[in-house]
């Protein structure tokens, strides 16, 4: 790479560090790294899915505390420098897109647990109050024993979701939203032709 003094004729974009793990990506030229059917302006347009895929997974397997930077390399040269400094403003802007959606889908699985939760406790107590009295009401028939310990197996089921969503569903979509964030920050540097 270039000293920061000194302009590469064949590279433009962020400096990379020289610790960075470096994402590399090959595209014939920086349109086919963005969604060709996407009607939004270059800066806003999103990745290629399989771009995307490729990016993400490389970064997935980086070492967590490492400094990422994404090395698109062209077969050509772009129409202009200033297309070469949207696309990484572009890819930038469409990581911190995705780590605020994913933060989003992190508030709503909470909403929908703090809700389930609820709904288990009604469930759990219910269930307990009402498997009691059938087992006080019907003690001399062998079946209430049975049908009270059916009705708090019930109730601990209806504990189920919740207990889910708060012990393991959330850890995953957090690191999800902390890799787009990552990469999010991650210098882009495009080389082309030489």
């Amino acid at each position: 790479m270039a000293d920061e003094g000194k302009r590469d004729p064949h590279e433009d974009g962020d400096p990379v560090p020289p610790e960075a793990e470096v994402i590399k990506v090959h595209v014939g030229e920086l349109t086919q790294l963005f969604n060709s059917i996407d009607p939004s302006p270059f800066r806003e347009k999103d990745l290629d899915p399989a771009a995307e895929e490729f990016i993400v997974e490389w970064a997935r397997e980086a070492p967590r505390g490492k400094a990422l930077a994404l090395v698109i390399h062209l077969d050509r040269q772009p129409e202009s420098r200033i297309e070469a400094a949207q696309t990484c403003d572009a890819v930038h802007a469409y990581f911190r897109t995705r780590a605020a959606a994913t933060r989003a889908k992190l508030r709503l699985l909470f909403r929908n647990g703090r809700i389930s939760l609820i709904i288990g406790i009604v469930c759990l107590a219910a269930s307990v109050g009402l498997g009691s009295l059938i087992e006080q009401r019907l003690t001399e028939f062998a079946g209430g024993t049975l049908l009270g310990e059916s009705l708090l197996i019930g109730g601990w089921v209806a504990m189920w979701r919740p207990l889910e969503i708060f012990l393991y569903d959330w850890w995953p979509i957090r690191a999800e939203a902390r890799l787009f964030d990552r990469l999010a920050k991650a210098p882009v540097r495009i080389g082309y032709g030489g």
